[in-house]
């Protein structure tokens, strides 16, 4: 009987992150497919250094995990690689994807085909272990808050005196409102926040983007944060339920191109 092949786990931090070292036609197998995706709600950010995965691996190796939720998909500034490039540079800020959603997505694969010689680290954000840090008083009331989420929120991040026409193409999508604290089938417990979120319902507007301001700011705290620095080959794949992301600036012409494919979610949140 053949020896089943071992993961190799290093933790990248100590609130989050794990990296994986296994070869490609191990990883592509799909014996260690239930094993890494509990390592990924575990750490919430698992990596594999420089595999070099062809698009039809890294297709292959996600439904090893699950049922896909959207193929490769290109992340670029360069509209010829990405038609929705403008749309992205909403991800210089840190957000949750999925968030105009019912269901989000679960997770993320993200591969590095080309990196920026300057900038373009990709930093993920434990929203778990932000809201375990919290006193039992504040937890609790944040529980019994919720949050209106709009997508033109996020995108006047990037564009904040939009012509009419554009506000109404980002009007297209209806405003969702979400619990503050995501009360997940688990019994855990994790902080939903991002560039999406707007204001608190029923909160003196003022007060509600303080308190947004203040979480976020927690949450994004060194000890819950993992920062990495690409490498061609690369691929990274992350908890979408339970960190926020964000990518660091970069040289829109630096050619920096991701391939991302996705992990359909099956937990709504609320």
């Amino acid at each position: 009987m053949a020896t089943r092949t071992q993961l190799r786990k290093v933790e990248l931090s100590a609130r989050i992150g794990t990296e994986v070292r296994i070869d490609a036609d191990a990883l592509l197998s799909g014996e260690h497919g239930a094993e890494i995706r509990s390592l990924l709600e575990d750490r919430r950010v698992v990596l594999f250094r420089e595999l070099n995965l062809t698009d039809e691996q890294q297709s292959a190796f996600t439904q090893t995990l699950g049922a896909m939720a959207q193929g490769i998909f290109k992340i670029s500034m360069d509209p010829n690689e990405n038609p929705l490039f403008a749309y992205t540079k909403g991800a210089f800020f840190w957000h949750i994807d999925g968030t105009m959603s019912d269901v989000p997505i679960f997770a993320s694969i993200m591969s590095c085909r080309r990196r920026s010689p300057v900038g373009g680290q990709t930093e993920f954000a434990n929203t778990y272990a932000a809201f375990d840090d919290l006193p039992p008083s504040e937890q609790a009331a944040l529980e019994k808050l919720r949050v209106v989420h709009m997508f033109e929120t996020s995108q006047r991040y990037v564009n904040p005196e939009p012509a009419y026409a554009d506000l109404q193409d980002w009007q297209r999508f209806a405003p969702a409102v979400l619990p503050l604290v995501w009360k997940h089938r688990s019994g855990r417990k994790s902080l939903v926040l991002g560039s999406t979120a707007s204001h608190v319902e029923g909160m003196d507007l003022r007060e509600g983007w303080a308190l947004l301001t203040r979480l976020r700011e927690h949450a994004t705290q060194p000890q819950f944060v993992y920062s990495h620095e690409w490498t061609v080959g690369d691929l990274v794949m992350w908890d979408n339920t339970g960190t926020m992301h964000r990518v660091l600036a970069y040289p829109h012409d630096s050619g920096r191109l991701m391939h991302r494919t996705t992990l359909q979610g099956d937990e709504p949140f609320a």
